[in-house]
């Protein structure tokens, strides 16, 4: 998997990323003191949905934003809009400026989700044969311990995949972090889903193709 040659960095992306997130403490408490500042309203979990992507979704992108490689000086961009009765994830990921991720993030949940009654996630997708990653966080600030689990798609295929919270793995910028406490589910704040050219600790995935990718997904539940 050859290096892609060095690209300009996207000075503007990057802070467009951060300020998405309320990542810069002074910008965020700026936002918060505008007039028209309203906050986006957290997911209700309802008959075992947290996103039905089915239904009218005119707000996600109030809710779920792009968070690229760019953060790192990387080249990728993505998008997650409303297509064809689901949230297409797609975008071209690229190895250039040693970056190679590309994800998509929800801003914190505030109050955050309890998920205790439950025993993991299960996603309805439709992907391009490349292993992704769904990640949660149990943290509300920006660069925190994130508990992530790998899966692969079959290309153009619909596929129920289940993701049991006992089965993901505490990760650190795709470093794990054994001495992590387990996920508190009562206290879900974020979720992200992520094509990356790495799986763990430095290990490579092992479908990645740099390129254009896309990953349709039609609901986000528990089960």
């Amino acid at each position: 998997m050859s290096e892609q040659a060095r690209q300009p960095w996207n000075v503007g992306r990057f802070m467009q990323t951060l300020t998405y997130f309320e990542a810069l403490p002074v910008i965020s408490w700026f936002q918060k003191m505008l007039p028209a500042f309203t906050p986006p309203a957290p997911p209700q979990l309802q008959a075992g949905m947290i996103f039905d992507f089915r239904q009218s979704i005119a707000d996600l992108d109030q809710t779920w934003g792009v968070l690229d490689d760019v953060v790192m000086g990387g080249a990728s961009s993505s998008s997650f809009q409303a297509k064809d009765g689901a949230a297409l994830f797609s975008g071209i990921v690229t190895t250039a400026n040693s970056g190679g991720f590309a994800s998509v993030r929800t801003r914190n949940f505030e109050p955050p989700l309890d998920l205790n009654n439950h025993s993991g996630i299960e996603l309805q997708v439709r992907g391009d044969g490349q292993r992704y990653k769904f990640l949660m966080r149990d943290e509300d600030s920006w660069d925190s311990v994130a508990y992530a689990y790998s899966f692969d798609t079959e290309a153009d295929q619909w596929q129920t995949v289940q993701i049991p919270f006992t089965e993901m793995t505490a990760v650190f910028r795709a470093k794990t972090v054994p001495d992590a406490s387990p996920i508190n589910q009562g206290q879900v704040r974020s979720l992200q889903l992520m094509l990356s050219k790495f799986e763990y600790d430095g290990a490579l995935n092992p479908s990645f193709q740099p390129g254009e990718f896309k990953l349709c997904v039609q609901s986000i539940g528990v089960y």
